[in-house]
């Protein structure tokens, strides 16, 4: 006769459980962000243009989940001040699209701008419970950002990165040539992201988690050689520094300046190059670089077709319609891209990068002030919410503000603006979930 022994099976913890339950609510949006390491085949079109990555068509997969969970909980998903902020955007974008002179050629953008600025925000603020989930999206960008500044790094070395002045030497991690500022937008979020969470933490291991990321960050934004990039880091640092104690900001200078003096002084982290392209931000007069002389060609032309319509603009997806007609000869026929594992191609110049006027031209006076009054709105609120919690505050404010600095030199367009959405849902969850910060 045989007998049978009882296995005894371990209890799952509570603990475990929680993590799990959490990782599961989360995962749509963790996706999102995950997928975008994935390489993406298409070029970086600009303005309203898509690029149909797989990021976003998860990003949709993650609007249709945040619309199947509202309908079945039945409860009002929104605030009437949420709901107010997050959908002033469609007045601009619709009133935009119907009074265009190609209604039908503008539609695109009119889904464009709405996933980016509207639905993607909004799914992400009502995925996010409370501050743990808030800290685990965000600690999912400074992964993001590793990974990607990491592959950056490699490309610099070993000379497979994309093409910079002769050399394929320039960071872009797996966003390839065509979207040279994708590897610089993840990591600069990264790095505003640890410093958020380094300043609002007291002391222990998740802030020294964050100093180290802070250090690994630093050098991959260095290699980006993206001066629209340097610009708006250091101001949204600067800006959660100053709101963290100005002692302790001058503390923090002098520790960045001293890291900056050791890679780029003192390994010759791509000196020559970096003073190069630091000296070319003001060289607008004199001998300044064609990408100079054509970024400030474009900003000409978008400001005169918004005198030709103030109100309501020339019409989403116009601007590369009436490019041409608005801008000087000064203006080249686009930009050489090459290496990263792409041949050499011209990349036609299809906005100003620089999303205010880019909004201005397209969708006048009215799209611009009811987008950029949705984005005051969030940044107001984020600062009204730094008694409540400084580690979110300064993350949220500070990923707002660097936003709001870069689009003074880029606009929407390429794989990576998915991710701002979802950085700007983040944002929008400190700022306007209320009660649930709890």
């Amino acid at each position: 006769m045989t007998t049978t022994t009882a296995v005894a099976v371990p209890a799952i913890r509570p603990e475990v459980r929680a993590w799990a339950r959490r990782a599961g609510a989360l995962s749509p949006v963790l996706a999102v962000i995950a997928l975008l390491l994935v390489p993406s085949a298409g070029g970086a079109e600009g303005g309203t243009g898509g690029t149909g990555t797989i990021a976003d068509a998860a990003s949709g997969l993650l609007v249709l989940i945040c619309l199947v969970r509202v309908l079945r909980s039945g409860a009002r998903p929104l605030t009437r001040a949420a709901a107010v902020v997050l959908g002033l955007p469609v007045l601009g974008i619709c009133v935009a699209a119907i009074t265009s002179n190609d209604p039908a050629a503008s539609l695109p953008g009119v889904a464009r701008y709405v996933q980016i600025f509207v639905l993607v925000p909004a799914a992400v603020l009502l995925v996010i419970r409370d501050r743990r989930d808030f800290a685990v999206v965000a600690w999912a960008l400074v992964a993001l950002a590793l990974v990607q500044g990491a592959v950056g790094v490699v490309q610099y070395l070993t000379g497979t990165g994309a093409s910079y002045m002769g050399e394929d030497i320039r960071a872009v991690g797996t966003f390839g040539p065509t979207d040279v500022m994708g590897m610089a937008t993840v990591v600069s979020y990264g790095l505003v992201v640890v410093t958020g969470i380094a300043l609002g933490s007291g002391r222990g291991r998740t802030r020294t988690a964050a100093l180290v990321c802070a250090g690994l960050l630093f050098l991959p934004l260095v290699l980006s050689f993206s001066r629209g990039a340097w610009i708006a880091t250091v101001l949204a640092i600067a800006i959660q520094l100053v709101l963290s104690g100005l002692r302790r900001a001058a503390r923090v200078a002098l520790v960045v300046g001293a890291l900056a003096v050791v890679l780029v002084g003192g390994f010759g982290v791509g000196s020559a190059m970096v003073k190069e392209r630091v000296t070319s931000i003001t060289q607008v007069a004199g001998a300044p670089d064609q990408s100079v002389t054509d970024r400030y060609t474009m900003w000409a032309a978008a400001g005169r077709m918004w005198r030709s319509d103030p109100l309501t603009g020339v019409g989403l997806k116009g601007f590369p319609a009436y490019r041409d007609s608005n801008a000087s000869l000064a203006l080249s026929s686009g930009s050489d891209t090459a290496g990263a594992g792409a041949a050499f191609q011209r990349q036609p110049l299809l906005s100003p990068h620089n999303m205010y006027l880019l909004v201005l031209s397209e969708q006048g006076l009215v799209g611009l002030l009811a987008l950029a009054g949705s984005w005051a709105a969030l940044l107001a609120g984020a600062l009204r919410g730094r008694a409540r919690g400084a580690d979110c505050a300064l993350v949220a404010i500070g990923l707002l503000s660097w936003q709001l600095i870069d689009f003074f030199y880029a606009d929407i367009g390429g794989p990576s603006t998915v991710l701002m959405s979802v950085v700007l849902g983040l944002a929008a969850w400190w700022s306007l979930a209320g009660v649930k910060r709890a």
